[in-house]
This record gives structure tokens, sequence and C-alpha cells, in this order.
């Protein structure tokens, strides 16, 4: 039996060390220079309404993911049909995920439909009826790619915001999809939340367009824009090229000759001969290629670069340009560059999103809701074990012992695990004290009834310990059954809950049970104790 106790102490206090171990960068910051360097230093992190920060909840417009797709497709069928000299006299958008093609005859539309089945497996004929001795054929994305896309579109839309906080230096930031066309976020100790919307909310579509220069600018304005053109505003600043300022408006050719997609990387750098931030952009092997063809086919043209619909440069092609390097000029602030920079990088949306919520928890709030969540776990704490005393006298001592280990173990796990501390997760770990000893209660309660019935301190601890056990056990897995529901389909702070609520049930048992257990078993063959005070 004293092997027994000895290996069971041993577990315990391999247990309670190392929930310390993991505790103890969260209670000093004067930790010894060898434990900096190779041992375990997170400190436990704090939920957004601890620490203050921003809680944003983003709408992806989905829909525009499937446009884009849609128009893609457009572009792609309408020299497809070229190459394969399938006639047709007019494509274009009729609709958000519908297409209008006129095809003179039959033998057209025979062919159109083979391409159509053999090439373009997502798209579907819709209607086609035969107006003006032509007929016109209405094709769309199929519902179950439609789908597809606008899951995608969410999909990419969270790892593209992650990616981008990633490079922003938040720390412990949290980004997760809700519902079908919903993101939340919550970031932090952020401090520049402007800043911080832009970064998240630019969609960051990079093409390169060229110039249409065979028309006149000021007919389009007028409204007679040409077919296959498109009007595109200036983003504002001085173009190098003709040295107009201001909010430039440009005539540019549709087709989208290159974008982001292409890019390697993306970095500020210093411009020598104006001494103005710029980004530098680096294209991997296939978009170096394209560039250096595009360059080369379009030599003394302007090629623009934009962004999000806006003209940042339209440079005069000099030369073909090879090594797949370009740059993004302007009257960039330094932070503007590197946030261009950290977007391009992070690459674009799949859609653009909009912010349908937000709250911004200042400091001294978060610092303020520690204080309040520290003084309510002491105070719970230290009511629960001076009832503990008086009521159950040493034996309350004994659950008090437990308790302490109960909050390290529980703590530790956190810290371990980086799991979140919340607000409501203070409140978790307030609610497991409670049961913590009620486990202990219901023992205690146990042993007095097999006192009374006579029976010796050994014969009634072993009673009350068999005997309780499983009242014990049906309350806590019940309990934690509807803390995973709650983690499961909870928002943020219901899950911060669940978190701490789930682990200290977990943890109560171990040590309401096996710990005091140990305590009594001590005393009873090691001490031989003759009572329990209880």
């Amino acid at each position: 039996m004293f092997k027994g106790i000895k290996i069971r102490a041993t577990v315990a206090l391999i247990v309670f060390l190392a929930g310390l171990f993991y505790l103890l960068p969260s209670l000093t910051d004067r930790l010894p220079s060898l434990w900096e360097n190779h041992l375990p230093k997170d400190k436990i992190r704090l939920g957004l309404d601890l620490q203050g920060g921003m809680h944003l909840v983003l709408e992806v417009e989905a829909e525009k993911a499937v446009e884009t797709t849609l128009e893609r497709t457009s572009n792609d069928l309408k020299e497809t049909l070229m190459k394969e000299k399938v006639r047709f006299r007019r494509m274009e958008r009729s609709g958000a995920q519908t297409i209008t093609i006129d095809l003179p005859d039959s033998a057209a539309k025979s062919g159109f439909e083979k391409i159509l089945q053999d090439q373009y497996p997502d798209m579907e004929v819709a209607s086609s009826q035969i107006l003006d001795g032509k007929e016109a054929v209405i094709i769309r994305i199929k519902e179950k790619r439609v789908r597809e896309i606008m899951k995608l579109a969410v999909e990419q839309s969270v790892e593209t915001i992650r990616n981008r906080v990633d490079q922003f230096g938040i720390a412990e930031p949290e980004i997760i999809p809700e519902g079908e066309d919903r993101i939340i976020i919550q970031l932090p100790g952020i401090k520049d939340t402007e800043r911080a919307k832009n970064l998240i909310g630019k969609t960051a579509l990079l093409e390169f367009k060229l110039v249409d220069e065979e028309h006149i600018l000021e007919d389009a304005l007028k409204g007679n824009v040409p077919e296959g053109s498109i009007l595109a505003q200036g983003y504002g600043n001085t173009d190098r090229e003709t040295g107009r300022r201001g909010n430039t408006v440009y005539l540019l050719k549709n087709k989208t000759l290159l974008t982001g997609e292409s890019l390697e990387s993306a970095q500020v750098k210093i411009s020598d001969r104006f001494g103005e931030p710029y980004v530098a952009l680096e294209f991997n092997a296939h978009g170096a290629n394209d560039f250096e063809r595009i360059t080369g086919e379009n030599v003394k043209k302007r090629l623009a670069i934009v962004l999000d619909g806006l003209v940042h440069s339209a440079p005069v092609i000099q030369e073909k340009i090879s090594g797949g390097q370009a740059q993004i000029t302007g009257s960039f602030t330094m932070e503007e560059a590197k946030d261009l920079s950290i977007v391009l990088r992070a690459g674009s949306l799949p859609a653009p999103v909009h912010i349908i919520e937000e709250r911004t928890v200042g400091p001294s709030l978060g610092l303020d809701s520690i204080r309040k969540g520290i003084w309510s776990t002491v105070i719970g704490g230290l009511i629960v074990a001076v009832f503990m005393i008086i009521y159950y006298k040493f034996s309350g001592i004994i659950a008090n012992v437990a308790l302490i280990a109960n909050l390290v173990i529980l703590l530790g796990v956190l810290a371990a695990f980086h799991a979140t501390l919340t607000l409501p997760g203070i409140a978790g770990i307030v609610l497991t004290i409670g049961m913590a000893v009620d486990a202990n209660v219901l023992i205690y309660e146990r042993i007095r009834e097999e006192l009374r019935g006579g029976k010796t301190p050994r014969a009634a601890i072993d009673a009350g310990y068999d005997k309780a056990f499983l009242t014990i056990l049906d309350s806590n897995v019940t309990t934690l059954i509807s803390a995973l529901f709650l983690f499961q389909f909870g928002t943020g702070p219901v899950k911060g809950f669940a978190v701490t609520l789930s682990i200290g049930l977990v943890v109560s048992m171990f040590t309401a049970i096996f710990v005091t257990r140990i305590i009594y078993d001590y005393f009873i063959w090691y001490r031989r104790i003759e009572r329990v005070s209880v």
C-alpha cells in the first residue's frame, strides 16, 4: 500500500509541476536566460475583452466571385470560338450568372454546343430562342458549381485575411468563418483600427491592362466608350510619363493581360530618383515569361498597373522587359507602401468584403475586466475555502489543497495549449471552483454517513469514495457534454466559457477524487489516524 501511495503521489506531483511549469511565464517576466532560450515561454493568451482590440464581422459578397468566374469564362469562351472558327455575332453577360450569345445559323449552334460540352463542363444552356433570324443562346453556370464557387470564396477570404493579419504583426488574432458568407475577426491589442480595416477590407485585385490609345479619351468621357474598352480612375498621384497630377481618368483596354496571381513577392523600396517609397514586384516563372512576352509585343505602348480598379501608374514600355520585375509607383507614404506590399503578397480577395459589425474595446476597459475577473476568482475561492474549513474542518483543508492544485493545473493547461482566456472564461473558472469542491462535498457527506453507521475511518473513506464516484462521474460527464456543445455551436464569448469549463471539469475530477484520496490514504496508512475530522 505504501508503494501504491508513493506512485500515485508521484503522478499527482508531476501533473501539478507540469501545470506550474507552463503557468510560470504568465506569473512573472523574470525568467532565467536558460528558460527564455530553451523552455516554453508562452503566456496565457488574453481575449479581446481582456486586453482590448477590435472585433469585426465581415460579409463576403460571394456572388461577385461567381460574376468574376463568369467574366473569365466569357473571355475564354470567346477566344475558343474564334480559334475553332465557330461564328458568332455577339457575346455579352446578360446577368450575374448568364451569358448571351448570338449564333447566325444551326451549324454555328452545333459547333458551339460541342465546345460547351467538351471544354466547359461547368456551363449549361439555360434557354434558346430565335430573334431577327438569329439564335440567341443563354448559358449559365451550373447551380452546383455556383455553390462551390461561393463556398470557396469564403474559405479563400479567410485564408487571405489571415495571411494579411499575420504579416501585419498582430499577435494571436482569431479569424473564423461563420454561417455561409460571414467572417468573424478579433484583433487583440490593435491600436491603429483604421489602418487594420483598410488592410483587411482591400480586395487587392492587381491587373495589368494596355491603355487604349486608338480612341479619343474625351469622346469616351462623353459616354461614347468604344467596345472592348473601359474608363478607369487614376489613383490621384502624379503620372511620371505625362506629368499630369490629380484624379486622372484613363481609357483602358478591357482585356487583362496579367494579374496578381502571377506574383512571387512584393517589397517596399525607396526610389533613388524621387526619394519616395514604391512597391517592387517580382513575378513567378510563369508570370515572368508572360510579362516578357507582353512587354515585347507592346513596345512604345502604355501599360497600366491597376489595383482594385484604380490606375496607379501607366508607363510607356520602352523595350521588352525580362527578369520578371515591375514596380508600382505613386505618392505613397511609407505606411501605405508597406500595407500595399502586404496585401499583394497575401493575394487578392476572391470577392469584395464589407464590415457589417464593428466593436472596439479599449485597453483600459480590458485591464479593468482583468482586475475584476481576478478579484471575482479570489473572492469566490476564499469564500469557498473558508466554508469548507468551517463546515468540514480538516477534511475541508484537504479539499482546499486540491482546489489550489486544480487552479494551477487548469491555468497551466490553458497556457500549454495556447487557449485564449476571455471574461466569460474567467466565469467558467469561478464555476469550476464551485464544482471542484462539490465533488468533495458528495464524498464527505457519504463518509459522514458511513461513520455514523459505525464503520472505521478506513472503511468509511473507502465507502465514501466508492459510493460517491458514480454520482460525481455522472454529473461531470453530463456537464462536460453540455460544455462541448457550447464550444461547437457557440460564438466567441460562449466558446471562451466552454473552454475553461471543459478543462476545469476534467481537472476537478483528477484533483477532487485522485489527489484528495492520496492525502487520506497517507494519513490512514502511514500516520494511522483513528478518527476522521469531517
